[in-house]
């Protein structure tokens, strides 16, 4: 995840703490020394949208096997024992959990920040009031689009608008809320309009998620931006996310699922000439370290399998219910999470070679994997020419 507004303006937010800070990078299994990582915890799989794009190829029915309250406190448990700092209810659809709130409020009694990944649709106003007022930090809200195109790859007319009341309901009770956008070719030309909605509608926080080819986005990987796309989709946000800072607008911007963002933003920055600002972007790249995907960031499935995230569901490294999470996610004698904490020897192909490496870590290997068949071989989201990344 790359913090835009951080990079360009310094300015701080909840997350900025967990992702720029010194030695956190030397960490192997937290976002730093004495602390676990961020935990996506797939509540559930069930979902009342069939989303084109989904990781978790989720539907409308009950999946069995899922993890009970007792279970599920008992994961919670060990998270705070682990010094676990966030805790992300995600789906399918984690609102139709019928023991969501018991659960949220367990991780907040626990000192694990409960944030929640939605699409919204559920989010009464009365659900919005009690989402405040049990402590969750952050509501994610998935939008791909504005009204026809959201709604085509929601798998449901009307998806958009229930979203967006949902997004109002929080809003008009004071929680923290933000977009979760999943940049596409069908989507690319709405991002200025997304800029314009989010101001419009007094939204928080927008997150531009890279699309990842996993569950039915396996599918979608011819639909993917080309590297031109992906540069012109950057450029509109950093002019758009400075424009709100000229007006004294104050929206968390992010990026996330492509570390190379970052380094395009310094790249961009030398080229404009403001060395100033390529310096900042480049501690702060740094620090970060790039993708930490079994490392600082981890992911739970509904059934208690412990995966490096979310994406990356394929590849198991056991059982909540047979071990806690602390004990899977620091036994190295797992080749592949071993791996994942030290990955930089094993990385082939222009990742192995680029002189961005320590600020990009490999990228995304789900991608790898799925494009190529190997695990370590070059993220083909990389945008960057070989002769930005240092190959020429």
């Amino acid at each position: 995840m790359i913090s835009v507004t951080k990079l360009l303006f310094e300015t701080e937010y909840f997350g900025d703490s967990l992702r720029y800070t010194k030695g956190a990078k030397a960490a192997r299994h937290g976002v730093r020394e004495g602390a676990g990582p961020v935990v996506v915890w797939n509540s559930t799989r069930t979902c009342n949208l069939t989303c084109r794009h989904c990781y978790m190829s989720s539907d409308a029915k009950k999946y069995q096997n899922e993890l009970t309250t007792v279970e599920a406190k008992q994961f919670i448990d060990d998270l705070a024992d682990f010094n676990v700092p966030v805790l992300l209810f995600s789906g399918g659809e984690p609102l139709i959990r019928p023991d969501f709130f018991e659960l949220a409020t367990y991780a907040a009694q626990k000192g694990v920040r409960p944030t929640l990944s939605t699409n919204g649709t559920l989010i009464t106003l009365e659900v919005a009031q009690k989402i405040k007022d049990i402590g969750v930090g952050y509501v994610g809200i998935s939008l791909d689009g504005l009204r026809e195109v959201n709604d085509k790859f929601r798998g449901k007319e009307g998806a958009f608008e229930a979203a967006m009341q949902g997004i109002k309901n929080c809003v008009a009770v004071g929680q923290r809320v933000g977009l979760r956008f999943t940049i596409n070719h069908h989507n690319i030309q709405e991002l200025d309009q997304i800029f314009d909605f989010i101001e419009e509608e007094n939204i928080d926080r927008v997150c531009f998620y890279h699309l990842v080819y996993s569950g039915r986005g396996n599918a979608m990987m011819a639909e993917d931006v080309t590297p031109e796309e992906s540069r012109k989709a950057m450029d509109t946000i950093i002019r758009r996310t400075k424009d709100f800072e000229a007006r004294g607008l104050k929206k968390e911007i992010l990026t996330v699922d492509n570390h190379c963002d970052g380094v395009y933003m310094y790249i961009k920055a030398l080229a404009e000439g403001d060395e100033a600002l390529a310096a900042q972007i480049k501690e702060y790249i740094l620090m970060n370290g790039g993708n930490r995907s079994g490392i600082a960031f981890g992911e739970v499935d509904p059934m208690g399998y412990v995966h490096p995230d979310q994406f990356t569901q394929h590849h198991t490294f056991g059982n909540v219910r047979e071990r806690k999470f602390s004990e899977i996610w620091q036994d190295e004698s797992h080749e592949l999470l071993a791996g994942l904490k030290d990955r930089k020897h094993l990385l082939k192909g222009r990742c192995s070679k680029c002189q961005y490496l320590d600020n990009c870590n490999g990228n995304f290997r789900t991608r790898a994997e799925a494009t190529t068949g190997d695990f370590w071989e070059s993220d083909p989201a990389c945008y960057l020419t070989d002769e930005e990344i240092g190959l020429k």
